[in-house]
């Protein structure tokens, strides 16, 4: 199924939703139930095959070498079959938390309980995410009553104080109630049931293999499209529930706060502790620098930027979750910026949580012990590089003055190499690298200095136009940097919808066309590949990544990419989430698509159209 046929089926399911619920619901259901139906006849169908074996083998005849192989199949039909009903299911991780690990916590969760009429949480875990989550599992594969399990992440109990994490918990546990609850979790088990599977599935070969595989690819993007819409559904639900529980404004509060301090983790905190692998060879627990650094109230201008540009995100179809703006617009509730968490929630933890920043500490550091010895390698490599260029400053060219920067800057966030790009446009004046580099040495709010460096870029090449016009506008819309221009900024919006337009036409060639074709070897520089394999390293989950150029017919001299990457031990959702915050954060000089090793592509396509991994996690 293509994207086009995709986002059709889930427009029919929206429209089908809003206009009877209670009907669609219950074609969801018998949806769903066309799964547990082949299953069903793959079991009879491999049960009737061993009886007809079994009761030929006593008659005379020919043909007894095909029974023997028509036995073999149906048994390992018949195997097949009762793993899909006796599906496995990895539980979170993390440490479970008992009563007594955070007495606060769990009559919180008690209370909420009981003002919901909910089902218990049986196990809570305590992991290392920006992030709460709630997953409802099978005791005895598809067979059996759920286990309910919830997942808080101690950077969340760091960020927000205690009434904002509970509108937090509210709102996982809102997955949970009444039949709607109770539908949802039932779909999102069946589909991870399907999906487990097809996994096993595809380690196999043969005929039974073959048509699973046929099915699947049928009735997977049918499933997620014909669901989507009760999905959306259940996010709107539970933040209901969150918000008639802790009330709206703390909902919405407790929303602004995450997308803002969530950025501000994934954008500055990360890179900042990974910067420090330049100096220190031996890995440092990121944790008890978090807890101090999150005391502190994000700066004004970061935090006013990054909820604009959370309130710019729209809804998509690949993602069942309510952007921020839908999700305020919900609440009826504007977006501002609250006032930040004072105390935060660490206090419903026995001992205010020290032993387990300590325990999370010891955690990480083991855990990227390697990757830490790897990347302190790679900024030895940089370090080297800049005191090579800078050895030869009288005679750097352009690019090697741009070079430069951008390696002080990698080995420094903060450091001040506006000199180095002046110099590279004293001697290329409308250098590309040089004129993005320099603009973001200028003061954040300096439109007079600003906007003609983004003019400049904006005509120095395609490859730049829409960057430049992004952060024209955003500039412009800023009412802290000085008062409304109504003609610059049509202007510079009329550019980037026209940058937009030729980025929407690139990606559906990158995204729109099938994996491997139009692809060559990638031609990342040394450079360049030592930055994205610093990236890969950052992300644990990632155990190995493959690269391709994807070479567009419309945009021939534009660079893309298709990033393959192993994710094992993750849920598919999770993969999805992660592919696109990849897409968004990697070090590539062009559009990225990145994908995991999944039902499609599989990794023995990835293995066999994208030659050797670029990087492999030891």
């Amino acid at each position: 199924m293509d994207r086009a046929d995709f986002v059709h089926l889930v427009r029919l399911s929206e429209h089908d939703s809003a206009d009877d619920s209670a009907r669609y619901r219950r074609s969801v259901a018998l949806f769903a139930a066309l799964g547990y139906a082949w299953v069903l006849a793959c079991l009879l169908l491999a049960v009737g095959l061993l009886v007809w074996v079994a009761g030929s083998f006593g008659r005379q005849g020919t043909g007894h070498f095909g029974r023997v192989w028509v036995g073999l199949f149906a048994l390992g039909l018949l195997w097949a079959t009762l793993r899909a009903l006796w599906v496995s299911f990895d539980r979170p991780e993390g440490v479970r938390l008992e009563r007594e690990d955070a007495p606060r916590l769990f009559d919180a969760l008690d209370r909420i309980r009981d003002r919901i009429d909910g089902p218990p949480v049986h196990h809570v875990y305590l992991d290392s995410d920006f992030n709460a989550s709630i997953r409802q599992l099978p005791r005895f594969g598809l067979l059996g009553g759920a286990v309910n399990y919830l997942s808080v992440g101690l950077p969340l109990l760091m960020a927000l104080d205690r009434r904002r994490l509970l509108s937090v918990l509210a709102h996982e546990y809102g997955h949970l109630r009444g039949n709607h609850g109770r539908l949802s979790a039932w779909i999102y088990r069946t589909r991870l049931s399907w999906l487990k599977l097809d996994e096993s599935l595809q380690r196999n070969e043969g005929l039974m293999a073959a048509v699973s595989q046929a099915f699947f690819r049928w009735y997977f993007p049918r499933f997620a499209a014909k669901t989507f819409a009760l999905a959306r559904q259940d996010e709107y639900e539970a933040d209901r529930i969150s918000a008639r529980l802790l009330g709206t404004s703390v909902a919405a509060a407790a929303l602004t706060e995450i997308a803002v301090k969530g950025a501000w983790y994934a954008q500055s905190f990360w890179p900042a502790h990974w910067a420090r692998a330049a100096s220190e060879a031996v890995p440092v627990g990121p944790f008890t620098a978090l807890r101090t650094q999150l005391r502190a109230a994000p700066e004004t201008a970061f935090a006013r930027e990054a909820l604009r540009g959370a309130m710019r995100r729209v809804s998509d179809v690949d993602d069942t979750h309510p952007v921020l703006r839908d999700r305020l617009e919900a609440f009826e509730e504007k977006a501002v910026l609250p006032e930040w968490s004072a105390k935060p929630a660490l206090d419903m933890l026995a001992d205010r949580g020290e032993k387990w920043v300590e325990h999370f500490d010891r955690e990480w550091c083991r855990e990227h012990v390697n990757d830490w010895k790897q990347h302190h390698g790679y900024l030895k490599r940089v370090r080297e590089r800049v005191d090579a260029l800078a050895a030869s400053a009288g005679r750097n060219n352009a690019d090697e003055m741009v070079e430069w920067a951008d390696l002080e800057r990698r080995l420094d966030i903060n450091a001040d190499v506006r000199s180095r790009y002046e110099r590279a446009l004293e001697l290329t004046p409308e250098h590309a690298g040089a004129l993005r580099g320099y603009v973001q040495m200028l003061p954040a709010l300096d439109r007079e200095a600003r906007l003609p460096v983004l003019a400049r870029l904006y005509l120095s090449g395609t490859a730049s136009r829409w960057w430049a016009a992004k952060t024209a506008v955003a500039l412009l819309e800023n009412p802290d940097a000085g008062a409304h221009d109504e003609a610059a900024l049509k202007q510079w919006r009329a550019r980037l919808k026209e940058a937009e337009e030729a980025e929407h036409r690139a990606w559906e060639e990158i995204a729109g066309t099938p994996y491997f074709s139009q692809i060559t070897m990638h031609d990342l520089s040394d450079f360049e590949m030592g930055e994205l394999q610093a990236d890969l390293v950052r992300c644990h989950p990632i155990a190995r990544a493959w690269l391709v150029r994807k070479n567009l017919r419309e945009f021939p001299w534009r660079r893309a990419y298709i990033l393959f990457v192993e994710l094992p031990g993750l849920a598919d959702e999770e993969r999805y989430q992660l592919c696109r915050h990849l897409e968004q954060t990697l070090s590539l000089p062009g559009a990225t698509l990145v994908l995991w090793a999944g039902h499609s592509p599989t990794l023995h396509d990835i293995q066999r159209e994208a030659r050797g991994p670029i990087w492999t996690r030891t």
